[in-house]
């Protein structure tokens, strides 16, 4: 044997090995649905499982394979097919017996050492039950983290036999396993349709949670059942004769509330013991979903039913596939029954949920009792069962269904966080803290370096790293997924365009003033304050920073700000520098109207480079202030910016290429090629050659067959000279017949 065996420290008492073969042969009396070759499996796999933990004990004394038998017998009880039987039975080897990944696939195969490698994963999960919204997140990164729902199956038995057996451990777990189970276990049951073991999980928590409010309670129902049995009975033969009478055939149990649900609505509604008196009720199963109505209409002849206590879940079902009527009535000596309505497939779905898929494989898919099983859901799950027999595909269907459009991934420090599906590393970011998403730069996935578009997966750990100065990039808007990023994102580059439009703003009123002889613009203090205060009653701005903002988006025209504040200025006694207007007027032909701004590239929102010319340094260009758009720079020769010139001309300034841009600029060439093979790929390598970067490709749409067609680039260079070198390049491709720069409304130029 490959595995790793835990050395006998005893030989295991005759008592013991006794007691571990009897509840195995009980496990085996459960297994006739598996067939000899399934019982074969399972017993080969308690001979390994028993060999591993041989010598381990639990805490009450008994061999510890007592307990991976009793997980197993629990997953025979929903009809588990041998593999899940297998995994449960070896849960806890790869865990607590040194038993590998590998030794599973050699003796039991991929899909039963997939299930053990499972639930390993799953224990190693810690939970921190004391948030609400903590322990939502964890039921759900639990189910998204199974790739199968037989895991999650056989970890619910796992924990319902620990919560049966939690007497025999130390005081002191009692609270925390409790806790866990109510909080994460018992909804997950809940969620899948589990619903005895979701009733039992939670009495067994309650119970070992408040001991002795569960002690004190459970008399009080001993003593109400003692009183009350009397009651039932003769309801139980009323209701059989109003059948008898009706000449229906229907099967009637009593049903009595858990004691944690009659706790519960004593402790949210305020009641004492006395006033809860739903705490009884009667379960009836009828042959078919019309006889379910058919019921309802005999009992609320036979007893009066309580107004807005009635609820019909056989036409709109739970998420889970439960299906039910629902209604309350007033039986004898006033006590509220409650009556559940439901047809033997409704009642396997009920207390079963998705273990129902199990229980009912066996049937002909085309077979009555098939066609009826529980809502559209569950049924879909048992038609992907019978075309595929894929555990995985169905387990997909069942998480879509019950969290449509989550992942759950961790951070760092293992808190857990939910995430649209299709979130990526810069949502995951801004989700932690916004100044976080504001400065990232790259992340992490599972300690592996992956860009920042990546999408996350269930179960990821992401780390986010970060610079010191925050810089979002716009790019960003066309991957993330979130509101909270996106609003993030578009803020922080709205507040970076203000900043720069004010500064653009400040710059062009300077200039404007230098025009009219004031060498600097007045500060918004001291003297001034009032001053400041007129000249934005006059233009409407709320503060000095809007009004700069307004100019350097072309809002306000510089010009007649700075007229008006000379006006102003002038109120306080300060006349303009005779010197300074003589010169600024005698270089006024060497500028447009306002002075000229530099340009490298490196603005953002406040100046953009215009899409129908794209300049390029070296480029003779203008500038436009747009209303509302910022600076827009033009070639001179762009025919869009000539015709704005004629209608807008003082909105145009002068702006210049700085000696050294910050980055490479676009520009748009058309390459008139003779049709061939290859020649595509030929004429992209001559542009990549000359160091030039494609961004955007364009072929003509044309009829085959033509002799001649263009292929329109877009691609970066660093200045006039560059651009250049790639259009002699271009022009050397033997199936090149032209080259040309596209300029707007001058036509084509070299």
């Amino acid at each position: 044997m490959s595995a790793v065996v835990k050395p006998v420290l005893a030989p295991a008492s005759p008592a013991a090995v006794n007691a571990a073969a009897a509840s195995f042969a009980a496990l085996v009396a459960k297994l006739d649905y598996l067939g000899p070759e399934g019982i074969d499996l399972v017993r080969k796999a308690y001979r390994y499982a028993d060999q591993a933990h041989l010598g381990q004990k639990r805490s009450s004394g008994e061999p510890y394979i007592t307990h991976p038998i009793a997980v197993a017998a629990q997953c025979a009880e929903w009809r588990l097919d041998a593999q899940a039987l297998i995994a449960a039975l070896l849960h806890d080897a790869m865990e607590d017996c040194g038993v590998t990944k590998s030794d599973l696939v050699d003796r039991f195969g991929a899909s039963v050492a997939e299930l053990v490698d499972g639930l390993t994963k799953l224990d190693k999960l810690q939970f921190n039950t004391r948030e609400e919204g903590q322990a939502e997140s964890f039921r759900k990164m639990l189910l998204a983290m199974a790739r199968d729902v037989r895991v999650i199956l056989i970890k619910l038995a796992d924990r319902t036999h620990n919560m049966r057996t939690m007497g025999d451990m130390p005081r002191a777990k009692w609270g925390r396993i409790s806790s866990e189970t109510l909080e994460i276990y018992a909804p997950i049951a809940n969620r899948l349709g589990l619903n005895q073991t979701y009733r039992e999980l939670q009495d067994l928590s309650f119970r070992y949670l408040l001991p002795w409010r569960y002690k004190v309670l459970e008399k009080a129902v001993t003593r109400a059942r003692n009183r009350r049995r009397d009651l039932m009975q003769r309801v139980q033969k009323e209701v059989e004769h109003a059948f008898g009478k009706a000449g229906m055939t229907v099967r009637i149990f009593g049903r009595e509330k858990t004691l944690y649900s009659i706790y519960k609505k004593m402790d949210n509604k305020h009641l004492s013991f006395a006033q809860v008196t739903d705490i009884y009720g009667m379960r009836l199963i009828v042959p078919s979903v019309v006889d379910c109505y058919t019921a309802l209409g005999v009992l609320h002849q036979l007893y009066k039913p309580v107004p807005g206590r009635f609820k019909d879940h056989i036409a709109i079902a739970k998420l889970n596939g439960y299906q039910s009527l629902h209604t309350t009535l007033v039986g004898p000596s006033g006590i509220n029954i409650e009556f559940q309505m439901r047809t033997d497939p409704m009642h396997v779905v009920a207390e079963s949920g998705v273990a129902a898929h199990w229980l009912y494989k066996a049937q002909e898919p085309g077979s009555e009792q098939a066609a009826r099983l529980g809502t559209k859901w569950l049924q879909s799950l048992l038609d992907i069962q019978d075309e595929t027999h894929d555990a995985t595909e169905f387990w997909d269907h069942v998480k879509v269904d019950l969290f449509p459009d989550a992942v759950y991934v961790f951070t760092p420090k293992s808190r857990i966080m939910a995430m649209p599906r299709g979130a990526t590393v810069v949502d995951f970011a801004y989700a932690v803290h916004s100044n976080i998403g504001d400065r990232t730069v790259a992340g992490k996935i599972n300690g592996e370096a992956v860009p920042l578009r990546t999408e996350l997966r269930n179960g990821d750990v992401i780390e986010v790293i970060t610079a010191t100065d925050p810089a979002p990039n716009p790019a960003w808007l066309g991957f993330v997924r979130t509101g909270r990023a996106r609003s993030k994102i578009r803020h922080h580059l709205k507040t970076m365009a203000q900043t720069e439009s004010r500064e653009l703003g400040e710059k062009l009123l300077t200039q404007a003033m230098r025009a009219e002889g004031i060498e600097t613009l007045p500060p918004a203090e001291g003297r001034y304050v009032p001053m400041w205060d007129k000249l934005l009653r006059f233009t409407g701005s709320r503060t000095r920073d809007e009004l700069l903002v307004d100019i350097g988006l072309g809002k306000r025209v510089a010009s007649i700000v700075a007229k008006r504040l000379v006006g102003l200025l002038s109120e306080l006694g300060q006349k303009p520098d005779a010197l300074l207007l003589s010169r600024e007027r005698f270089t006024a032909h060497e500028t447009v109207s306002q002075g000229s701004v530099m340009v490298d590239g490196s603005e953002n929102a406040s100046v953009q480079y215009a899409t129908c010319c794209r300049p390029v340094p070296g480029d003779a260009i203008v500038g436009y202030l747009g209303r509302g758009e910022g600076l827009v720079v033009h070639t001179d020769q762009c025919g869009v910016g000539q015709r704005l010139k004629q209608k807008d001309s003082e909105r145009f300034i002068a702006v210049e290429w700085a000696e050294e841009p910050t980055r490479a600029f676009e520009v748009a060439v058309v390459v008139t090629v003779s049709n061939g093979k290859g020649v595509l790929a030929r004429v992209a390598s001559a542009i990549t050659s000359a160091e030039a970067d494609i961004t955007h490709v364009l072929m003509a749409d044309e009829v085959s067959g033509q002799e001649a067609t263009d292929l329109r680039f877009i691609f970066t260079v660093r200045d006039k000279a560059h651009l250049e070198t790639v259009l002699g390049n271009l022009r050397r491709v033997p199936s090149v017949l032209q080259a040309q720069r596209v300029v707007s409304g001058v036509g084509r130029e070299a």
